[in-house]
């Protein structure tokens, strides 16, 4: 009798201790009353009536899931191996664990597919110069179809675009081209403001002789600073003509 009372004892012990169940700040707990949903309890000691009650833990931290790398053809017919880091947490524990199986996996392959589907609607250098729009893109899409599962998508971010190395050589050589057009349409440019430049200096040394003689006398005057032993300079009738009209009437008289 006392063995038997003994064991009722600690078998009774044992089934309380098992109903006895502590849950992190971080956790809940998805309670099944004989297989149906009843309650999200937690954090905290919560009790679950053995053989009645089951409970499954669902962690509420963001999880930093990697992508695989996927094989991804550009919109320009480039293939390239991209990789991505998603960041994302349980927002609603009852859906994570009812309406899907395995939401961890679930998003990983939903991840892994729009991040396919999203790359190969853009050309090579969208990819590569406009990364930031391409991971909100990505981000955008993958919160609205995990929010059915109680998953809430925060960040998304394209870690590699990797191209084979003949792509990198022609990526190499269209930039050079690129950078020689950029050097000769700048060139083009001075020379095309030189020329109005001298174009409306021209036009105003046309317009006032008398700044016409002050520059040939400038230039004169620079030349002979040169160390040439004779100068052979001509003498423009420019500059004769107002002597001529002064010395006529003296030598008329």
């Amino acid at each position: 009798m006392f063995q038997a009372g003994t064991f009722i004892f600690f078998l009774i012990a044992a089934i309380l201790i098992s109903a006895i169940k502590i849950l992190r700040e971080y956790e809940r707990g998805v309670i099944f009353m004989l297989g149906r949903f009843w309650k999200v309890k937690g954090p905290g000691l919560i009790i679950v009536i053995p053989f009645i009650q089951q409970i499954v833990r669902v962690d509420l931290r963001t999880v930093v899931m990697d992508v695989p790398t996927q094989d991804v053809i550009s919109r320009d017919n480039v293939s390239v191996k991209v990789n991505a880091v998603v960041y994302f947490r349980v927002i609603d524990p009852q859906k994570a664990i009812i309406q899907v199986e395995n939401f961890y996996m679930a998003t990983s392959q939903l991840a892994q597919t729009t991040l396919r589907s999203v790359l190969g609607q853009h050309e090579l250098d969208e990819m590569l110069a406009e990364r930031d729009k391409l991971n909100v893109d990505i981000q955008t899409i993958l919160d609205k179809q995990t929010d059915s599962w109680g998953i809430k998508v925060s960040n998304v971010e394209i870690k590699h675009v990797d191209l084979d190395e003949s792509m990198i050589r022609a990526i190499a050589k269209q930039a050079e081209a690129e950078r020689e057009r950029r050097a000769k349409v700048i060139h083009a440019e001075g020379e095309s403001q030189a020329a109005e430049k001298l174009r409306e200096a021209a036009a105003t040394l046309s317009a006032q002789p008398q700044a016409m003689q002050l520059r040939y006398l400038q230039t004169l005057v620079e030349i002979a600073g040169e160390k040439s032993s004779t100068i052979v300079f001509p003498l423009p009738m420019d500059l004769i003509e107002p002597l001529m009209g002064i010395l006529k009437p003296k030598s008329g008289a």
